[in-house]
C-alpha cells in the first residue's frame, strides 16, 4: 500500500468519537550562538569517496539552520546543504568553518579524526 494516502502520524481514519489527531510540532526556538554547542567533523562515508565537512548539534528552527548554512557556504565558497539538523559543506573545510563559527560567536569544537 502506498504511503501517499497516510498523513504524517500514520492515522488515515478513526471511528473513535473521542479521537483527536495530534497537533503538529511547534517550531523549536533557536538558542543564541553563545549557547550553541556545535561539533565540526570531516566525513567521507557513503559519499563515493568525496570528503565533506559536517556541522552537528545545531538547536533551532529550520529557517535559522538554513541561514547559517548559507553563511558558511558563502564564506567557504563551496556548495552544501542542511538536512536532518546537520549542515553539510562540500570539501575538507574544517579549519575555515571553525574560524567562521567562532567569529560569529558560536561554541564549536572539532570532532572525529
Amino acid at each position: 500500500m502506498s504511503n501517499k494516502n497516510k498523513n504524517r502520524y500514520g492515522i488515515v481514519y478513526s471511528t473513535n468519537p473521542a479521537f483527536k489527531p495530534q497537533q503538529e510540532e511547534t517550531q523549536q526556538e533557536t538558542l543564541p550562538p553563545a549557547q550553541q554547542d556545535l561539533r565540526v567533523l570531516r566525513d567521507s562515508k557513503q559519499r563515493g569517496g568525496k570528503t565533506v565537512t559536517l556541522i552537528r548539534g545545531f538547536v533551532g528552527s529550520d529557517d535559522d539552520l538554513e541561514k547559517l548554512t548559507k553563511l558558511l557556504k558563502t564564506k567557504c565558497g563551496t556548495g552544501g546543504s542542511a538536512k536532518d539538523g546537520e549542515i553539510i559543506i562540500q570539501g575538507d573545510k574544517r579549519e575555515q568553518v571553525m574560524e567562521i563559527l567562532l567569529k560569529e560567536g558560536y561554541r564549536a569544537k572539532k570532532a572525529g579524526g
